[in-house]
């Protein structure tokens, strides 16, 4: 009887997650692969695997045929090809598993924590957190829980490898999406992530539903929803806007918390020049220009920030433009012709601009909470 080998394959079936039918079955076409090639071997002969015994036989038409030194052949086989095969079919079960999953956020446990690399337990299989889409600010500590981003899956020489990621925007959306039910049935939709990972991050949002402020459903009740994403993010500052079709509105927040008092588009540049209060000036620009290159990346316009004491008089050549040519490609926010007033994003007393939004003041309210926290 040998119970050895029955234990044996009965470890693999649970460690690699392959039934033990399969193992079975893979161990059997090996050694009879590895019989086939030594001499005097009979044609038509098959290897079974006694489940009962563990003992392994060559049979050919019910007669014994196993040779004698049959034991120290099944050894080498289970060295070699045995061990290769079942790598091999543990492989094609992870790639089936995780191939249809990339762009998920999935929870692991850091195994071994590096400066160049650190490896990530998925639960099934490992997969690597390089250097290159790691947070520079985040330290990574062997046993912790972390959610990162599946980025790449390959299958190289030794079997398949994941690559996974913190500093993807997906894992800020993927993140948004865990958190906010809305999101999740669809009532809410990311529009457009822009982000400096371990820093400061935008996220626009929109909502075809009219009863759903989408900025309220990810800011949570008392910031409790985007509270979640921050900690996750290790306290990385976000900033949540509504997403707005007529690109100078979405520009105009995009800048926030900065105050917009105009913004000119020029559509065939894809170009904004947008004028600010000379006070609003350093925030919308944000420190080392921060504020103002999130907002290009948010909107994927070209943004020209000017103070509105040096853009009088660009202010005023634009007005002339505008009244000889209505179809010039330079035009002003396009709330001007609806309802004679233009961007929505600013709260200035003695400007044409419409008040800050219920869901701004939400937001607004939240970040103080945050800051003061």
């Amino acid at each position: 009887m040998n119970t050895a080998l029955l234990s044996a394959l009965h470890e693999i079936e649970v460690d690699k997650n392959i039934p033990f039918e399969t193992v079975k079955g893979v161990l059997e076409e090996s050694l009879l692969a590895a019989y086939e090639n030594r001499e005097g071997a009979v044609e038509g002969a098959e290897v079974i695997l006694d489940q009962e015994t563990g003992d392994l036989r060559v049979m050919k038409e019910g007669d014994d045929i196993t040779p004698h030194d049959f034991t120290r052949i099944a050894a080498q086989v289970m060295r070699q090809t045995f061990y290769q095969r079942l790598n091999e079919i543990h492989n094609e079960q992870l790639l089936e598993e995780y191939g249809g999953r990339m762009g998920d956020v999935v929870t692991g446990i850091v195994q071994q924590a590096h400066r160049r690399m650190t490896l990530v337990d998925l639960g099934r299989v490992e997969a690597l957190l390089p250097a290159s889409e790691q947070v520079p600010n985040e330290r990574y500590e062997n046993g912790q829980r972390i959610k990162v981003y599946l980025l790449e899956i390959r299958e190289p020489g030794r079997g398949p490898s994941m690559t996974v990621s913190r500093r993807h925007e997906g894992l800020l959306k993927g993140l948004f999406e865990l958190e906010v039910p809305e999101i999740y049935d669809g009532l809410v939709e990311i529009k457009a992530v822009a982000r400096e990972a371990g820093l400061r991050s935008k996220v626009a949002v929109w909502s075809k539903e009219s009863g759903i402020d989408p900025v309220g459903a990810c800011v949570g009740p008392r910031g409790s929803r985007v509270r979640a994403v921050v900690s996750e993010l290790r306290n990385e500052k976000i900033d949540i806007i509504q997403w707005d079709p007529d690109p100078a509105r979405f520009i105009a927040k995009a800048l926030s918390p900065a105050r917009v008092r105009e913004v000119y588009l020029d559509d065939d540049e894809q170009q904004a020049e947008v004028i600010v209060p000379d006070d609003q000036l350093s925030l919308a620009i944000g420190r080392e220009g921060q504020n103002a290159r999130l907002a290009v990346k948010l909107t994927d316009w070209k943004i020209d920030i000017k103070p509105e004491s040096q853009a009088t008089e660009y202010d005023e050549e634009l007005e002339e433009d505008w009244e000889l040519e209505e179809d010039s490609a330079m035009h002003r926010c396009r709330a001007v012709l609806a309802n004679g007033r233009r961007c929505p994003n600013t709260a200035l007393p003695d400007s044409l601009f419409c008040g800050i939004p219920s869901h701004q003041a939400q937001a607004a309210e939240f970040e103080g909470l945050i800051e003061g926290s």
